[in-house]
């Protein structure tokens, strides 16, 4: 062995990084996660083509849900509408979609959960229109997202990483965990909470309308287990979380499909912002890297985001029914040109995807790998200049994969890992390491020569109906199928 490659070796040992070769994952030193809110993988991808989505025959839907008030089994069908509805998903719903694995519960939770809205002009309240949680979006509703799946890379199996609501989901993108804990900095006072982790003290008011004021939250929740950016912090790895101001959706634990918006800024911990709560990032005195999306987006043009950033929306922008499908496309385009358009492009990898499956059909039953998920489908896509093109990655895949990219690429392959990352809490798995999940490395060729950039328009031509179209939601009528359940299970 050559004294150069002995030095390496020496080297990478006392930084604590793996010997081997590390595949040329270290040519990305920046990744950035964009998490935008509530749709399924068959809802934006169930018709593209190579992808494991809806089952068809002759371009029609072999599957069909049963609809429990109006006694017949409806298929998916193609919705233009640029207003949903969707249904509730907290992680009762998401048994009840699954239901044993036959994915026919969906329909019936979403005409359930009508009886917990609290604004009527939300197409997922208005008893005069048909829920549309079987409706799926095409190329030409989502003409960008499909873009970026044909030129970059899709993910079929991107899982969200519990069976819950929007809260466990963000928690679980930044600690691999959610949980309540009752004491601050003593991370052994948590216990794994799927659906009601510490929740934020704004959920009061609602809490107080949609259950009788059964409920009250007076204080701020205690998060003292272990984050991504307490091992990011040790290893002096530039992090940010970016929020765009505007509201949130916030409900107790998503049981209702619509809730009253609360505000919201980097400066307004939430259900979207749950880092400010977590013991780690306060002692760690990082809190002033929770910034605005707009410092993002000057970063990106300088050249000068951190190593990791996540980016959340507002609901307005969220795709969050009953936000508009087209702004929340501009918007994630927005961020995508403006990192494409600046020095950091070169040397990035950008990771997109929906924090759950927002009540919309799915036919692929989730993946169990410990008692905390995974949850239903979610769109997922790779983006960077060293993503494969037209890639369909069939791997299993979930939020904990980007963690583990993360670790892999900044921090020598530390895991969060109570036995070893120092601040040792009862977490029931170190997700990182499920032998399930798959490795996004697997969506990169760092061999071939760095892609160029793919600028999108900002407001791009669909075919997405405008709420005043046209009444929300609602199947056409060719995609009822008059017919005994036992006839017709998907």
């Amino acid at each position: 062995m050559g004294q150069p490659r002995l030095s390496v070796l020496l080297l990478s040992f006392a930084l604590g990084m793996p010997a081997q070769d590390d595949g040329g994952i270290r040519k990305i030193r920046h990744v950035i996660v964009i998490l935008q809110e509530n749709r399924s993988f068959d809802s934006y991808f169930g018709t593209f083509p190579g992808a494991d989505g809806i089952p068809m025959r002759d371009g029609e839907p072999t599957v069909c849900v049963d609809d429990p008030a109006t006694q017949t089994c409806t298929k998916p069908y193609h919705d233009t509408s640029d207003r949903n509805g969707g249904g509730p998903h907290s992680g009762r719903d998401a048994v009840k979609d699954v239901n044993g694995g036959r994915m026919d519960g969906f329909i019936a939770q979403a005409e359930r959960g009508r009886r917990g809205c609290l604004d009527n002009n939300d197409p997922a309240c208005s008893l005069a229109a048909k829920t549309d949680v079987m409706g799926y979006h095409d190329g030409g509703d989502i003409p960008n997202y499909w873009k970026y799946a044909r030129n970059f890379v899709l993910q079929d199996r991107m899982f969200e990483p519990n069976a819950s609501w929007s809260l466990p989901a963000h928690l679980f993108q930044v600690s691999e965990w959610s949980a309540y804990c009752s004491k601050h900095d003593d991370p052994s006072s948590c216990r794994n909470a799927l659906d009601l982790p510490g929740l934020p003290p704004d959920f009061s008011p609602l809490l107080a309308q949609a259950l009788g004021a059964r409920v009250r939250i007076a204080q701020d929740p205690i998060y003292a287990w272990t984050d991504l950016t307490y091992l990011l912090h040790k290893k002096n790895v530039t992090w940010g979380y970016y929020v765009v101001d505007g509201t949130e959706p916030d409900c107790e634990d998503d049981e209702q499909t619509d809730c009253l918006p609360v505000a919201q800024n980097s400066k307004t911990p939430g259900i979207w912002n749950p880092l400010p709560y977590f013991d780690t990032v306060r002692n760690d005195g990082e809190l002033g890297n929770i910034q605005s999306v707009e410092n993002f987006l000057q970063k990106a043009k300088s050249g000068a985001l951190p190593a990791v950033s996540w980016i959340v929306p507002s609901g307005e922008v969220s795709e969050h029914p009953p936000a508009l499908v087209s702004r929340g496309q501009t918007f994630v385009t927005t961020l995508i040109n403006s990192v494409m358009s600046g020095p950091n492009w070169k040397d990035c990898a950008i990771f997109l995807a929906w924090d759950d499956w927002g009540g919309f059909y799915d036919h692929v039953v989730p993946v169990k790998v410990d008692s905390n998920g995974y949850g239903l489908r979610v769109p997922g896509l790779t983006i960077s200049p060293y993503a494969k093109k037209g890639f369909i990655d069939h791997q299993t895949l979930s939020f904990d994969a980007y963690v583990k990219f993360i670790e892999d690429d900044f921090l020598g392959g530390q895991r969060l890992d109570p036995q070893n990352d120092g601040r040792p809490d009862p977490r029931p798995a170190v997700r990182e390491n499920a032998s399930e999940l798959g490795d996004l490395r697997q969506d990169f060729d760092f061999n071939q020569r760095p892609r160029t950039a793919l600028i999108l328009p900002k407001h791009p031509k669909t075919n997405l109906i405008p709420p005043s179209g046209r009444a929300p939601g609602g199947p056409p009528p060719a995609a009822l199928i008059h017919a005994r359940r036992a006839d017709n299970r998907p």
